[in-house]
Parts: structure tokens; sequence; C-alpha cells
């Protein structure tokens, strides 16, 4: 059986163009989902790779229709490979039910995690530059230590409310309450 999967990322989007392009491929059954990529819980995407079976095809008009990311592209594509289903990707001409296709397939998967590899690395030689230049990550405080001073004092010797200095501070009150 060949299924279609359409996602658009807001109610108020159409997934007409999908449906049509699914059901101009050959798709049989087209599940379909009004939610953002980033989104874990896709509940229709869930039934398709419940139902499927060997020898189906799930196929999509553009990968990023089914996946947040290449990497969440391979995992998927590869829990549609272990029920012994294909995956077809009309936009961006992938097909896993042939050799070839199964073949830049992999070179695209290989591709994504070598670059992932790259960044992490990047990222570490970034980190450990600004270390040794004095810098440490995260984000900045949201108040001085002479802020947090005003702040213990206003509490304890004036008896303000958290509420009161949070909104003089123009911070939270859990900010005020970890100060």
């Amino acid at each position: 059986m060949i299924f279609g999967y359409a996602r658009v990322s807001t109610g108020e989007q159409l997934l007409d163009a999908q449906l049509d392009a699914l059901h101009e491929a050959g798709a049989e059954k087209v599940f379909q989902e009004k939610k953002t990529g980033k989104s874990r819980e896709r509940v229709e995407l869930g039934k398709l790779l419940e139902q499927l079976r060997p020898e189906d095809v799930v196929i999509v008009t553009k990968y990023d229709r089914l996946a947040r990311s290449l990497r969440d592209l391979i995992e998927i594509v590869d829990q549609i490979r272990e029920k012994g289903a294909g995956f077809r990707s009309l936009g961006e001409d992938i097909d896993t039910t042939t050799p070839a296709g199964r073949l830049v397939f992999h070179v695209f998967g290989s591709i994504a995690e070598f670059e992932r590899e790259r960044i992490v690395e990047r990222t570490k030689e970034g980190l450990a530059a600004a270390r040794k230049r004095g810098r440490i990550g995260g984000r900045r405080p949201a108040l001085s230590a002479e802020q947090k001073e005003a702040v213990k004092r206003m509490r304890d010797e004036e008896k303000r409310s958290l509420s009161e200095i949070a909104r003089l501070f123009n911070v939270s009150k859990q900010t005020i309450s970890r100060a």
C-alpha cells in the first residue's frame, strides 16, 4: 500500500497542494496533520508508522513535511525501513525502494552526521577559546551584585513583597527569590 503524509505547521495553512501531489503520486491513504514539525507528538505520523507492513511505501511532498531535521528524518526512515517499507520524497527525488535511492539516502545521512560532528567540534573549540579569555558560557545575570544586595535589603529591612521588588527591578519573582 502507498501511504501519504501531509503536514502544515499552523491551522491556517492548507494541505490542498500536498494532498493533490500525494494522490497524483499514487497515495492510497493520506495521513494529515496540522502541527508544527518541532512537536514530538505527531499523532497521525504515529498512526501511519503503526500501520506499515512490508512492501508498503510512505510518500511525502518534501522531506521537511515528515521530519524536523535531517537527523529526525533518518530516524523516521529507519523506522519505516525496519517495518520492511520504503520511503519516497517527491521534492528531493529520494526513493529508498530502489538500490540507487537507498545509496543516495545513506550518502545524505553520512553528510548530515559529518556536519553534526563538525558543529560539535567548532562549538567545543569556541567555548575553549572563550574560557581561555576568561569568559564563561551562559546567560548574563539579570541582577548585578549591587542589585542583589539592594533586593536583600528591601526584603529584610524594608519588608517589601517579592512582587513589588520584582516590579522595581523589572525581573520575575523567581529572579528575586533566587537573589
